[in-house]
């Protein structure tokens, strides 16, 4: 018998939110994202690291510390997405290259297909890369609010 899929749940919040969402998730109890985050199967902090790698130089904003941060000792499941990712994934729906490379958001969903050994397509990174991108335009910092990235099973 195989255990639970792990899943990591990205979403916007403040930080005293989120630690309550995350005793949820932890407790098994948390709903689905619902408009207001984005749950993508199969993946751990670690690929969603990889991504942040991958949107930096997509923007041409390689070398910034794009590493997610703990946010409480009360919970190891709980990261935080560091301002300069926040920004290069905002800026990744509307970003144009001087070199004509394309759409941004679907090279980067191609590449982190490509990089990592993902339970879903190109396609179907794209539709999460895009969701990430729109939650990360969406964080307002007058309202304390951050993005952050449950990874658990």
């Amino acid at each position: 018998m195989s255990g639970p899929n792990p899943f990591a749940e990205v979403f916007v919040s403040t930080h005293s939110e989120a630690l309550q969402r995350a005793a949820r998730l932890d407790s098994g109890s948390g709903p689905e994202a619902n408009g207001d985050g984005v749950r993508i199967p199969g993946v751990s902090d670690y690929e969603i690291e990889q991504l942040g790698t991958l949107v930096g130089a997509a923007v041409h904003a390689s070398g910034a510390d794009y590493e997610l941060t703990m946010v409480d000792v009360s919970s190891d499941t709980l990261l935080a997405v560091p301002p300069a990712l926040i920004r290069a994934l905002a800026e990744l729906l509307a970003y144009e290259s001087d070199e004509g490379e394309g759409d941004a958001v679907e090279r980067v969903a191609a590449a982190w297909v490509e990089q990592q050994d993902l339970p879903f397509d190109a396609q179907e990174a794209y539709g999460y890369v895009e969701q990430l991108a729109k939650l990360a335009a969406d964080v307002d910092d007058s309202d304390h609010q951050e993005l952050f990235v449950w990874a658990g099973s």
